[in-house]
């Protein structure tokens, strides 16, 4: 998946198999609980789905909403006739939000929770049998805040998203999680998290601002050359971890070792 709601940025994404363009509406909230921090915050609008949406070829269009509020229903409505394939709830806590979503899409496009609160991974099990998800990712920046981690990834290394797969896996929904940097990037390189995503059994990551960050890079020319040769580099690492399952344990300890240097500096 990749953010964006350039219709030039996007069609270079779509070209080079980009499963996923991603439109990011989501406002409510979000300058409380990341402010200060060095996350993106999209100012996308509604009228962006509709304008995405006639310039994709082959990629799906994701549209994360609001969480759930006063104008969440007229919200859903506009995002489901503008065009989106999948709609994604964020920063949920109760059952009750995630049955309103599901009550207000109402089947008429694929449902996509982002889990990314502490309250909703303790009711984990109550919110999986309802019915309606078609999968759920987790989001491991608002949830590493939630439980307080220095950073993110410490969640793929204490057992939480591992316990959280294996529930998704158990209802069999589709699932991932976070997002990454091309090959050979990242503090936490990108190749390590993609073999974590491989054997937990995910099938969907976020490529992060560090991928291809539009508001540093503007030249089309070289977006299209990041994409091109970076998602190439990532299907074909993908292959190779599909050929190589027996190094995922000696990879999983590799990131634990890495996360704790990272947060604790140790």
């Amino acid at each position: 998946m990749y953010i964006t709601n350039d219709e030039d940025v996007a069609k270079i994404a779509d070209k080079y198999g980009v499963d996923r363009i991603f439109v990011d509406l989501e406002q409510v909230g979000k300058q409380e609980r990341q402010g200060g921090m060095d996350t993106v915050q999209s100012k996308h609008t509604l009228e962006d789905v509709k304008k995405i949406k006639n310039c994709l070829n082959n990629s799906e269009l994701l549209v994360r909403s609001n969480p759930i509020y006063t104008n969440s229903k007229e919200e859903i409505d506009t995002i489901i006739k503008n065009g989106a394939d999948i709609i994604m709830l964020p920063y949920f806590k109760t059952c009750r939000e995630v049955q309103t979503f599901v009550d207000y899409v109402d089947g008429r496009c694929r449902v996509c929770l982002l889990l990314e609160t502490p309250e909703a991974v303790e009711i984990i099990d109550d919110i999986l049998n309802i019915e309606g998800i078609d999968e759920i990712h987790i989001g491991l920046n608002d949830l590493h805040l939630g439980y307080k981690k220095k950073f993110m990834f410490e969640l793929l290394t204490d057992g939480t998203v591992e316990y959280l797969c294996s529930k998704f896996k158990h209802k069999n929904i589709s699932y991932g999680f976070g997002g990454i940097a091309g090959i050979g990037q990242g503090t936490l390189p990108a190749e390590d998290i993609i073999k974590e995503h491989y054997r937990l059994g995910s099938s969907m990551v976020i490529l992060s601002r560090s991928f291809c960050n539009t508001s540093k890079i503007t030249d089309l020319n070289e977006i299209d050359k990041i994409f091109k040769d970076g998602v190439s580099a990532i299907r074909n690492f993908e292959q190779e971890v599909s050929e190589h399952l027996a190094y995922f344990e000696d990879n999983k300890k590799s990131v634990k070792e890495i996360v704790h240097q990272i947060a604790y500096g140790q």
